[in-house]
């Protein structure tokens, strides 16, 4: 896991699907940055490990960190607000998330896996090789963004790109995916992904249930994006998918509700 870490480089992990919209496959999980001619702003932030990382893809840019007008949290999984308490203490970035989410990211509410639903699936390789990876990636030691606020809507229309939330409860309660009409792009977090490591497939489709709050309703939850215009598909984790959502749709839900990592 350190040698994947230590091959990823921006240059390579970089991609501009939008006009203004750079997607970033991370190691295990991307991030986006959203630059129009008022300043910049970020979607997510990787693992806590992947700080380097998520900073290095913003320089390379042409962008400074301290710059940034805000960064949004699709939901409040380690995996996505990494750097979100390091960006508000040391650049007094605003992070911002939707008013069902802010406890999570805050920290004062959990809605993560347990490590009992990931130790007794351990034994299968998949699920080992990505339980490494999180505890070398500082999942475990990981600091909430005590300071994160809740998001309006006219707060968000004020922001790089003019961002519109989609509330998508399921997988955690407050998660969301985020709308750049502009662009004609979504960054839909982990309401469903185009791959991940526990996954033998790539494409649209569901995290393993384990992941989610309610599996049930993450899936159901997937409707409310069904009369959204968007061109270009940005997942949490997996590459950046180049085609209407609506055709992402139909796939996704052409399948089993999740991916079976060998028996998991």
């Amino acid at each position: 896991m350190k040698q994947q870490t230590h091959r990823w480089q921006a240059s390579s992990s970089t991609s501009e699907p939008s006009p203004g919209v750079f997607f970033v496959e991370g190691p295990a999980s991307n991030w986006i940055v959203v630059r129009d001619e008022t300043g910049f702003m970020i979607i997510d932030s990787g693992y806590p490990s992947d700080r380097p990382l998520f900073l290095e893809s913003i320089r390379r840019l042409g962008l400074q960190p301290t710059d940034a007008r805000a960064l949004l949290i699709t939901h409040g999984h380690v995996d996505h607000t990494g750097s979100a308490a390091y960006f508000s203490e040391t650049y007094g970035t605003p992070v911002l998330c939707a008013p069902e989410e802010l406890a999570h990211v805050q920290g004062r509410e959990q809605h993560q896996v347990t490590f009992g639903q990931v130790i007794v699936r351990a034994w299968r390789p998949r699920v080992f090789r990505w339980m490494v990876h999180v505890i070398r990636s500082g999942a475990l030691k990981a600091k909430p963004a005590t300071e994160a606020q809740a998001w309006t809507a006219d707060t968000l229309r004020n922001l790089p790109g003019k961002p519109e939330a989609v509330l998508l409860p399921g997988h955690t309660p407050g998660n969301v995916a985020i709308l750049l009409p502009e662009a004609g792009a979504i960054a839909v977090g982990d309401s469903f992904v185009s791959g991940h490591p526990l996954s033998r497939t790539a494409g649209p489709q569901m995290l393993h249930p384990m992941f989610h709050t309610d599996p049930a309703q993450a899936l159901a939850a997937t409707h409310r994006l069904d009369e959204i215009d968007a061109s270009v598909v940005l997942p949490g984790h997996g590459a950046a998918l180049r085609r209407p959502l609506a055709e992402a749709l139909e796939t996704l839900r052409s399948r089993p509700s999740a991916p079976n990592p060998e028996g998991a």
